[in-house]
């Protein structure tokens, strides 16, 4: 018996809260949504009418997917970040919410940092950092620098599909190695580096590790390796009084602040999350 698209969703969300997924309302309308090609709201105003037999196939396979452990980004192809739309694949992390923090501060310091600015997004993933600032401070250049070729393609479609391709662009670098001098200086670097120690990988929930890119992931023997890397090498691409920038995982605070003042680094300040975890770690080049 065919079933009506408000069926679907109330049988797909009643699926998914039996498996504990928190936001089960809001993946169920997006996920039907993809299934039938519709707008939200042309999903609710057509929620009475009869689905077609094959969308009613297509939505059996998405929900396969999704409770298998896919996450519901890599089965859309996008994921929205601080606003905006971006496309997504397993060739890069799934944007968190915790990371809009990072945003949000990497957004005030490039307009405290005066106009003409450039910024740096290493490690950038799908670009959702530079984007972000690029979107919000118009005076800025920003340059998005990762080291897998599926990441900078993703970038660079998320730079067009943004409108950002005047100010922003996309290139080949290895956090790990020390940059190129072509990359030439920048105010602000922004780095949400790999930080999960490489032990504690097959211990991640099944999304994350079977489905995001352990490349993307993996911080070394102790999560640590990346930010020893970055405050060492790159401090050559910060200008006098740029400012470093880094994301951290849970309980790594304190060590991240110590490799800053090695580095000598100064007003190294720290941020927490909306989970008031301690999140954002940055300071400042003075040499």
């Amino acid at each position: 018996m065919a079933s009506t698209y408000n069926n679907l969703y109330l049988d797909l969300r009643q699926k998914l809260r039996e498996v504990g997924v928190e936001e089960a309302q809001l993946e169920a309308r997006e996920l039907v949504c993809f299934a039938t090609g519709k707008t939200r709201d042309e999903f609710y105003r057509d929620r009475t009418l009869y689905a077609a037999l094959e969308v009613e196939e297509r939505l059996e396979e998405i929900t396969r997917r999704r409770l298998s452990g896919e996450p519901v980004a890599y089965i859309l192809g996008e994921w929205e970040f601080y606003g905006m739309p971006l496309d997504i694949s397993p060739e890069v992390l799934i944007p968190r919410s915790d990371t809009e923090v990072l945003a949000e501060r990497a957004i005030a310091v490039a307009k405290e940092a005066g106009t003409d600015i450039r910024v740096l997004d290493l490690c950038a993933g799908s670009g959702c950092i530079g984007l972000a600032v690029a979107a919000h401070v118009p005076s800025t250049r920003v340059v998005l620098a990762d080291v897998s070729e599926g990441a900078l393609r993703i970038c660079r479609q998320n730079i067009r599909r943004n409108s950002l391709a005047g100010r922003v662009t996309a290139v080949a670098a290895d956090a790990l190695e020390k940059p190129v001098s072509a990359m030439g200086e920048f105010q602000l670097i922004v780095c949400n580096p790999p930080y999960i120690a490489t032990r504690d990988i097959d211990g991640l929930d099944v999304s994350v590790r079977d489905y995001e890119p352990h490349l993307a992931l993996d911080g070394g023997a102790d999560g640590l390796e990346f930010y020893r890397a970055v405050a060492k090498k790159w401090d050559k691409a910060l200008c006098k009084g740029g400012t470093l920038l880094f994301e951290v995982g849970q309980g790594q605070v304190g060590d991240v602040e110590k490799i800053l003042l090695e580095h000598g680094y100064e007003s190294i300040q720290t941020q927490r999350d909306t989970a008031q975890i301690w999140r954002v770690v940055e300071g400042v080049c003075n040499h």
